[in-house]
């Protein structure tokens, strides 16, 4: 009865490894943080330009760098110290939000500056993400990876439940300002949490090669290995058309729903609580489960979900949707991500969790939040997302009917 109850517990992979436990604690209280600051950065970007174009620009300018920089950033992580680049860039990361938070503080910040430190924060982010997407291999061990992933995407979640909420509460009490200030603040809960591991010494792989021709082995296998091309281009259509819904979030609740920050805030709770059900929900039982099964669900689930709530008018009823659509959209991330690591062999694994940020973030963020946002300019917000989700839903069923072995994996 015991070993039934550890095996259904999804966190059973915290209790095991300490240095997980440390990493996913600090991570998640520092992702709170971050979630105001993103709340806040897409509300402050709409009332001082009053343009649903330049609230795509802002978050389409902070993931720039991760576009240009995350191949090399990959090669970069395959050669030194993940753990040491990981906390390297999560200082900067803490800087850069203490920058928004004084300029804003002396009403001093401008759509320029978003701009140029979004740009800073994308920089940091392009060496940091897949650093950290690297890391948890050296966590947990191969065996608990796909639980790890599965938690790390609950910590997520459950920050994007609580930051909002509080990012609504200190807009209301202290102003705008203090979203950035308190997640300034926050970076000190990774950074002691990173400070606390302590990994076994580990060989450092020597590469005599150029980082050039680095990047170019790691393209190579990620050509040459069919289930990796086959789950990178289903990833790839997923990021650019779906993702960028949350970029347009603020638009949708002004414009289409009424509402404001506050009702704003609790429409991104929703989808953090359908996240972290999602995502406790694999870490508990995705085992039992065909992955590739549960990916095409998700697939059918995230893109279906995306043209309903495009369509609809009532707050009430997009709360609902919105609990749904994270649930569907935090599986498909986690299964993504998790069968990716599965298959990628350790030499090569920081390049193609590079190719993986670089999709996720970067081509989501730059091209899908900007296509997105000029389209939600021209034609309106509701035909921006409901038109990603009909993409979606279409090249779904034609690679899960096309490549009928990614239901095996």
């Amino acid at each position: 009865m015991a070993h039934t109850l550890e095996s259904v517990n999804p966190f059973r992979t915290l209790v095991r490894h300490r240095n997980f436990r440390l990493f996913w604690i600090g991570q998640t209280l520092s992702l709170m943080g971050t979630w105001m600051q993103t709340m806040a950065q897409g509300w402050l970007a709409l009332q001082l330009s009053n343009s649903a174009f330049l609230v795509g620009l802002v978050s389409s300018i902070g993931s720039l760098p991760i576009l240009v920089l995350s191949l090399p950033a990959g090669v970069l992580a395959d050669r030194v110290s993940k753990l040491r680049l990981v906390t390297i860039c999560q200082a900067l990361l803490l800087c850069e939000a203490a920058a928004l938070w004084g300029l804003t503080w002396t009403h001093r910040i401008t759509i320029a500056w978003l701009l140029v430190l979004a740009a800073v924060n994308g920089i940091a982010s392009a060496f940091e993400i897949p650093s950290r997407q690297a890391l948890m291999i050296e966590l947990v061990g191969r065996d608990d990876l796909h639980d790890a992933i599965a938690l790390n995407s609950s910590g997520f979640n459950l920050a994007r439940i609580i930051g909002p909420a509080i990012g609504a509460f200190v807009i209301a009490t202290a102003g705008i300002a203090w979203c950035f200030g308190v997640n300034a603040l926050s970076y000190l809960a990774v950074l002691v949490g990173l400070a606390m591991i302590r990994l076994p010494a580990r060989d450092t792989p020597v590469d005599d090669a150029s980082p050039f021709e680095g990047l170019k082995e790691g393209l190579r296998y990620m050509d040459g290995t069919r289930e990796i091309s086959v789950l990178m281009r289903l990833i790839t259509v997923y990021a650019v058309c779906g993702i960028p819904y949350l970029t347009l979030m603020p638009v949708v609740a002004r414009d289409l729903l009424g509402t404001g920050a506050g009702g704003y805030g609790v429409l991104l709770a929703c989808v953090g609580i359908g996240g972290l059900t999602g995502a406790l929900f694999l870490a508990a039982v995705g085992q039992r489960f065909r992955r590739g099964q549960l990916l095409m669900i998700s697939s059918y689930g995230f893109a279906g979900l995306l043209i309903v709530f495009s369509l609809t008018r009532s707050e009430w009823l997009a709360r609902v949707l919105l609990l749904a659509l994270g649930c569907m959209m935090i599986m498909n991330g986690a299964l993504s991500n998790g069968m990716l690591q599965a298959i990628v062999p350790d030499a090569l694994r920081g390049r193609v969790l590079a190719a993986y940020s670089l999709v996720v973030v970067g081509l989501a963020q730059v091209v899908g939040s900007f296509v997105s946002g000029a389209v939600a300019h021209a034609v309106g917000v509701d035909w921006a997302i409901g038109a990603g989700g009909a993409i979606m839903l279409a090249y779904a069923l034609f690679a899960f009917r096309r490549y009928p072995e990614m239901r095996e994996l």
